[in-house]
């Protein structure tokens, strides 16, 4: 019996130290878990805004969706090619914060 008694207490006590040792916090590190800065061998895709088409701009531009997309096209239709990446701030609904967030990602070769 005390066999039994002394194998139930080991017991009780392997259970609340390992539950308790799964739910302690984690101490903080200090350490990011995702990195801000890209490896310098990874290279930003550019989009010529004078050839690309409207599935082209919405998928590889942040913020630009499908009507967007379409402005792009309607306005270097309507005017001719884009002379310079700046001018797509004449495209109604791109204001300064998309053109900022694209800014490396647009060109006009």
């Amino acid at each position: 019996m005390r066999i039994a008694l002394l194998s139930s207490m080991f017991l009780a006590l392997m259970v609340g130290v390992s539950s308790a040792t799964n739910a302690a916090p984690v101490a903080e590190t200090g350490v990011p878990v995702v990195a801000a800065a890209a490896s310098p061998d990874v290279q930003v895709m550019t989009i010529n805004l004078n050839t690309a088409d409207e599935a082209t701009l919405q998928r590889e531009l942040s913020g630009v969706g499908a009507a967007k997309a379409k402005a792009i096209v309607a306005y270097r239709e309507a005017n001719g090619a884009f002379a310079s990446a700046d001018e797509l701030l004449e495209v109604k609904g791109i204001g300064k914060a998309i053109f900022d967030k694209n800014r490396d990602r647009v060109a006009v070769n």
